[in-house]
């Protein structure tokens, strides 16, 4: 394997008190040799900004990291589900769904999961010349809520992007991309309005329902509620289920359900994910539901949709 990816070579940094041996279920990461980084760290284009290590941790029950020097990286953690918390300069701070924190180099922090309601992250290792023009003032986290503007899930995508690039970095010209994505990453962080704004469109009005859909799609990792849509959109759960039914002819759930099938499909062309891991990206917490629901709506399996795929590609590419 190319990929420094060997559980024990984390040792401390990413698992829990109780010494867990196996990781955590779905977990998803990447590093470098630092032989290989040093190397890197030389690189005009790559030296200024560059990746160390970046993963994703679903629901991660007994994370605890404890570092009394800090490190000689930056770190990013995002939730976007459940809880974590974070001690730094003797004060701690609880870190909540659509929140996030950047943790500095070379200062000694805690952090760990909530016990009753652990967190899913998405994280990343970062150093450079420029890599604490990125860090904030300030250590409490911040918040990135979905709203008609918010960008979560081209932030998401553009996390696989550089992941991805980030996996196949002893190529040269893959880490320099990877790397060159990294500004886009942080900034859509620490420049969140105008990463907002800059692609918002404002020719014509937005209707009732792109709204809500908009919001579905931002949420797509949950199980969201008719009762919950409808309090988002300040409506009782009859009206609002109305008048998105009007302008779609379908109902609120059903209509996110078909949406998650839709990304779930995504994912099978794109990614080489397990279909466990579909399922815990999309919220489904029965996998057994996940490809019951994906085989109603697309009329076959998703492993038999993934081969069907892959299949078509390959004739594609022979032609």
């Amino acid at each position: 394997m190319y990929l420094c990816c060997d559980l024990l070579a984390l040792s401390y940094d990413f698992y829990t008190m109780a010494k867990l041996k196996e990781g955590f279920k779905g977990e998803r990461f990447v590093s470098l040799p630092e032989k290989l980084l040093e190397e890197y760290a030389q690189d005009p284009l790559i030296g200024n900004l560059y990746l160390r290590m970046i993963g994703y941790f679903p629901h991660v029950k007994y994370h605890y990291v404890h570092k009394e020097q800090g490190c000689d990286y930056c770190m990013l953690i995002y939730c976007i589900h459940g809880k974590g918390w974070y001690e730094t300069d003797g004060k701690r701070y609880i870190v909540k769904e659509n929140e996030y924190i950047f943790i500095p180099d070379h200062t000694p922090y805690t952090f760990g999961a909530d016990d009753a309601d652990p967190w899913t992250i998405y994280w990343l290792h970062f150093r450079g010349r420029v890599s604490r023009c990125f860090l904030p003032p300030y250590p409490n986290p911040q918040p990135i809520q979905p709203n008609e503007h918010s960008r979560l899930q081209d932030r998401l995508q553009l996390f696989e992007e550089i992941y991805r690039s980030f996996s196949m970095g002893y190529i040269r010209e893959y880490m320099v991309y990877a790397s060159m994505c990294l500004y886009h990453f942080l900034a859509s962080f620490t420049c969140l309005e105008q990463y907002r704004t800059s692609n918002s469109r404002n020719e014509k009005p937005i209707s009732f329902s792109a709204k809500v859909i908009h919001y579905m799609q931002e949420n797509i990792q949950h199980n969201l509620t008719l009762r919950q849509l409808a309090s988002e959109f300040k409506y009782s759960p009859s009206h609002f289920s109305a008048l998105f039914q009007k302008e779609t002819g379908d109902s609120p759930i059903n209509y996110f359900l078909h949406l998650k099938i839709q990304k779930a499909c995504q994912y099978l062309e794109l990614t080489d994910f397990k279909l466990n891991d579909i399922a815990e990206l999309l919220g489904f917490e029965e996998p057994a539901y996940f490809s019951r629901l994906f085989s109603k709506v697309i009329g076959s399996s998703p492993s038999s949709y993934r081969e069907i795929v892959r299949h078509k590609k390959l004739e594609f590419r022979n032609l």
